[in-house]
């Protein structure tokens, strides 16, 4: 099974349960954003987790095998037109170069890892409309000289 079958079988097992994003990790002790990640085919799962969530999603072996395959980590290279993914480019365009020299400011040359990586979102409410925080923690990899 290739990732893109695994995903939509994934995604309809999911809709099926009627489980959220946020129910099947808690479920599993994982987190909600990595395990999306996973069942969309953007990381691979450790044999015991990739067990895991076809368990849950009452899925068979080929769906866990798919699981632990490596991704290829590829996306389009055209701006999505998805508003809200649209958005998060939005943001990396304008604040980009900002980001970019406030955390060197702070740490020095190099950049954020997405392989250390985590990142949790959660919802905020608030009177005037309800808000998202993203919260990126990326572990600092400074360029080295030789």
């Amino acid at each position: 099974m290739d990732k893109v079958t695994m995903t939509e079988t994934i995604v309809a097992a999911k809709l099926a349960k009627g489980d959220s994003w946020e129910t099947i990790g808690k479920a599993l002790g994982m987190s909600p954003v990595w395990v999306t990640s996973a069942c969309l085919g953007m990381n691979s799962a450790p044999p015991e987790k990739a067990a895991a969530i076809a368990e849950y999603l009452g899925l068979g072996p080929e769906v866990a095998t798919a699981l632990e395959a490596f991704p290829t980590k590829i996306w389009d290279q055209a701006v999505p037109t998805d508003p809200l993914i649209y958005r998060l480019y939005e943001v990396v365009g304008v604040y980009g170069e900002t980001l970019k020299e406030v955390i060197q400011e702070k740490f020095g040359d190099g950049i954020m890892s997405a392989i250390d990586f985590s990142m949790e979102v959660d919802k905020i409410e608030d009177p005037k409309g309800d808000r998202v925080l993203l919260t990126l923690n990326g572990k600092f990899l400074p360029y080295k000289s030789w």
